[in-house]
């Protein structure tokens, strides 16, 4: 499914595109090219005045901010290198993003990020990171539950596992929300945004 409408408040949510995270492997884009993708939308939408949200994940040196719970999968338990959790430097430095700090995948639960996209007027989402099945997704399940339109810019994402990459992307993506590519959504901003 190709993309059809932007709202006239979309926002560009970029989802963990930090230096640890940018550094494993993914597929099936590579981290650069996501990288270099979502740099284009957000120099898009910064050049018409529209709002790009940056969100990392960190934790405290302790740990002590890990989401708790049994898992069946390992969990990360050591303490990240310094500096993994700070934003590429091809998306930092523009002093107009902004910046949400979350603690788990998803970027609503325990964030600002619904107050800051609600006193923008923010009514839609392009949706943008690594890794697809964690952070995007459960960004995305979250904006959808929280009212905000949906759009996932399928090829500036990529995960650990191509399966779960593609899972969601022909599985979960379409229930909520509308995909494309960055060509196309880069597109229909210029025909809708000037």
């Amino acid at each position: 499914m190709t993309v059809t409408a932007l709202d006239p408040r979309t926002a560009l949510v970029v989802v963990d595109l930090q230096a640890g995270i940018v550094a494993a492997p993914v597929q099936p884009h590579p981290a650069a090219d996501v990288v270099a993708r979502s740099t284009r939308l957000a120099d898009a939408f910064r050049e018409r005045g529209l709002p790009v949200v940056l969100v990392r994940v960190s934790f405290a040196a302790d740990l002590a901010d890990v989401v708790p719970g049994r898992t069946d999968a390992p969990r990360a338990g050591a303490a990240r290198p310094q500096g993994w959790d700070t934003i590429v430097p091809e998306l930092a430095g523009h002093p107009e993003d902004i910046v949400v700090t979350k603690h788990n995948w998803g970027a609503f639960h325990g964030t600002d990020l619904d107050v800051q996209l609600r006193r923008r007027g923010v009514t839609q989402i392009v949706l943008t990171g690594v890794a697809t099945a964690m952070g995007v997704e459960s960004t995305a399940r979250a904006a959808h539950e929280h009212g905000y339109h949906v759009t996932l810019a399928t090829d500036a994402m990529s995960d650990l596992d191509p399966e779960t990459h593609r899972n969601s992307v022909e599985r979960i993506f379409p229930r909520l929300g509308e995909t494309g590519t960055t060509a196309e959504i880069l597109e229909l901003l210029a025909k809708t945004h000037g």
